[in-house]
Formats: C-alpha cells, sequence, structure tokens
C-alpha cells in the first residue's frame, strides 16, 4: 500500500511540474519583451561599421545574422498563431538596406509582432495543435518556446561579432 501511496504523489508531483512547464500567455509576453530590450543592446552595440563584418566569408555578415533572427520571429509567430506574416520568408535578410537604423528598426518590428500575437492569441488557442513549417507537430505554445530558443540562438551568436569588432556584449538579462 505505501508503493501505491508513493506512486500517486510522485504522479502528482511531476503532473505539477508539467503544470508549470507550460507558460502562460502573460508571462510569454514579459519574456519577448525582455528579449527585444536585450537584442536593441545588441543592436545599439554595435557600431555602424560593424555591421557589414562577417566573420568569415561564407558567414552572414552582423545585419544579415540579426536579420535572419527577425525574419524567423515573423515565420515562427506567423506559424504559431496562424496570422498571415506582413512579411514573405527571408526577406528581411534580403534587403538592400543594411544600415545600423534600417536593421535595428526591422529587427524591433519583428519583436513588436511576435509580442502582438501572443497577447492576442486567446490561452486555450495556445494549447491547439499545430503543424510547424508543415513538418512538426506541437503545441502553438511549443512553436512559441521554439521561437524564443532560436531568436535566443542567433542573438547568442551576434556575441561573438561584438567581440570581434572590439565591443564588450551587453550585460545578460535572465529577469
Amino acid at each position: 500500500m505505501k508503493l501505491k501511496s508513493l506512486v500517486v504523489v510522485l504522479c502528482l508531483i511531476i503532473g505539477g511540474q508539467l503544470v508549470k512547464a507550460q507558460e502562460k500567455a502573460t508571462d510569454m509576453v514579459k519574456d519577448w519583451e525582455r528579449s527585444k530590450a536585450y537584442t536593441k543592446e545588441y543592436l545599439d552595440a554595435m557600431p555602424e561599421s560593424g555591421y557589414a563584418l562577417k566573420p568569415t566569408p561564407e558567414m552572414r555578415s552582423f545585419a544579415e545574422q540579426v536579420l535572419h533572427l527577425g525574419d524567423a520571429n515573423y515565420a515562427f509567430a506567423s506559424a504559431a498563431t496562424g496570422t498571415k506574416s506582413p512579411i514573405g520568408q527571408g526577406e528581411l535578410e534580403k534587403t538592400s538596406d543594411k544600415s545600423k537604423a534600417n536593421v535595428s528598426k526591422l529587427v524591433l518590428e519583428s519583436y513588436d509582432f511576435v509580442i502582438d500575437q501572443i497577447k492576442k492569441a486567446p490561452e486555450a488557442q495556445l494549447d491547439e495543435t499545430t503543424k510547424l513549417f508543415g513538418k512538426f507537430e506541437m503545441s502553438k505554445r511549443m512553436a512559441l518556446a521554439k521561437a524564443f530558443e532560436h531568436q535566443a540562438h542567433h542573438r547568442g551568436q551576434a556575441t561573438v561579432y561584438l567581440r570581434l569588432a572590439g565591443v564588450k556584449p551587453p550585460q545578460e538579462k535572465l529577469f
């Protein structure tokens, strides 16, 4: 009987942890707003001349790296919420104006799009299943978590670009 009770308690604890893992939309918005501010610090820290910096010839420039981040923000949020993206897939990275001002504007607007889509989505809708990019079946909430992971990954890569430009990267913003 003790073993059965222990199993029930463990199931309740694990189940409770899974519920906690399902981040509420309001918390997601706060995370995205914080991430937008952090990305802005990266964009501001890189001097204008560093936007063309390529660590190696086959790599993206800093501008292309952060524009890719912005492209993906639109693509993930659009796929996760079913909202048509105002930007065609990959269009930001193709822009001819890779100036600091334009790139910063475009990338920060991509964060606004994600934040707006999360705010508009009813909480229950985020638990609906979607097929991300026609391949990966997951909840819409998880698709947005993947978007968050992607932008953090590419912002992290931008740290190397800042260092190569002789710039100290912004202080981490975990909270």
